[in-house]
């Protein structure tokens, strides 16, 4: 298993009138989380996209058990549960400042070719990083 974890505060404008985070905001705080877990690793978004690898989301579950309120600060864990192949997923669990599990999510991205977007095979670079945690 592969995880990291962000911190990240809730701001006014991500919030809807009842001062709770719009639902809609949360795959927002998904990308930052799988994009540091990534970075952390050593292995940054950029160099794929650089390299001529795009990674589109094909699928995404969510589930919401408490809102998350304006300035406070939110717990992002992001973990990758099993070893990518042509798709990579992603679990999500965000915390409130209370350490209550208030979020959780899963996405599934793929591995596509900048050139035809087809899905292709993760670079050989990226599976030799993440080959040691599986």
């Amino acid at each position: 298993m592969l995880s990291s974890e962000v911190k990240i505060r809730v701001r006014y404008g991500e919030t809807d009138r009842m001062g709770y985070l719009y639902y809609g905001n949360y795959p927002l705080y998904y990308e930052v989380g799988r994009t540091e877990l990534l970075r952390k690793h050593g292995f940054a978004y950029k160099i794929l996209e650089d390299s001529g690898i795009l990674l589109p989301v094909a699928d995404m579950k969510v589930e919401y058990y408490f809102p998350a309120l304006y300035d406070e600060e939110l717990t992002v864990k992001t973990s990758i549960l099993k070893k990518p192949g042509v798709k990579i997923e992603f679990l999500y669990e965000i915390f409130n400042s209370e350490n209550l599990l208030i979020n959780k999510a899963t996405t599934t991205l793929v591995f596509v070719k900048a050139s035809d977007r087809k899905p292709c095979k993760p670079p050989k670079d990226f599976s030799d990083l993440v080959d040691r945690f599986f």
